[in-house]
């Protein structure tokens, strides 16, 4: 958590903090902790895609103000977008759609170095998986160079679901993988797109590989083999910019 963060504590601080429409990075509750509030915050932190983890009170105390009352929420940055929404808003405009997915990528300078490539080639959204993926926070905006600020990112739950929404309204699923037999400069970018970029560790999730459209690869000669993900990011967008 950044120092500089804006913070809320106390479950119904947090609760009104969302009622009142400000953006919640992210929530930490106290475990094991259940009564009326808790449940009516859960139920708030997963209709609104925000990141909520469960942690021991030594943890929560290491966190902030030891009055926290069981639950501390970080102020978001950046405003998120729905990203169903922004998906029909695309399509019924009639323009290509490029839309940027990011699985299970975790480094907050590597996130924000793809943002900052996705404004300049000109990527219409990012989504990112509400639990596992970089929190946007000083380091993710500095890196981006502002460029959070400007393009749209949204928040999925479930993001082979919100990648299954894409697919069957008509965008074409492109992941970026060693695994691919498709170069990425044969890849049909004049349709609408979304690229998906996984970790460096990890790479892209199975499940997701398997709804892909297309597997996509960068082709290489050098004896490492491999690129840092906001490298390949920028390579692959370049290409779908052309």
């Amino acid at each position: 958590m950044s120092k500089g963060s804006k913070r809320i504590y106390g479950i119904r601080a947090v609760l009104e903090a969302i009622s009142s429409n400000t953006e919640i990075e992210k929530i930490y509750l106290l475990k094991n902790l259940k009564n009326e509030l808790s449940v009516e915050l859960l139920a708030a932190a997963r209709k609104l895609n925000i990141p909520l983890v469960r942690v021991p009170k030594e943890k929560l105390n290491s966190l902030g103000d030891k009055n926290h009352q069981g639950a501390l929420a970080l102020v978001s940055r950046i405003s998120y977008y729905n990203f169903e929404e922004e998906v029909v808003k695309g399509i019924e405009s009639g323009k290509r759609l490029l839309v940027l997915a990011l699985d299970g990528i975790t480094d907050v300078r590597n996130f924000g170095a793809i943002a900052r490539s996705s404004e300049c080639f000109g990527v219409d959204l990012i989504v990112v998986p509400s639990k596992g993926s970089a929190a946007v926070n000083e380091d993710a905006i500095k890196t981006s160079a502002g460029a959070l600020f400007k393009i749209k990112v949204c928040r999925a739950n479930d993001l082979f679901k919100a990648l299954e929404f894409m697919k069957n309204s008509g965008l074409q699923l492109v992941a970026c993988t060693e695994k691919g037999q498709l170069k990425y400069t044969e890849v049909d970018w004049s349709l609408s797109s979304v690229l998906i970029m996984g970790s460096e560790d990890q790479g892209i999730g199975p499940q997701v590989l398997k709804i892909s459209t297309h597997l996509a690869q960068i082709p290489m000669s050098g004896d490492i083999a491999s690129l840092n993900v906001s490298v390949a990011a920028g390579i692959m967008l370049a290409q779908a910019a052309r």
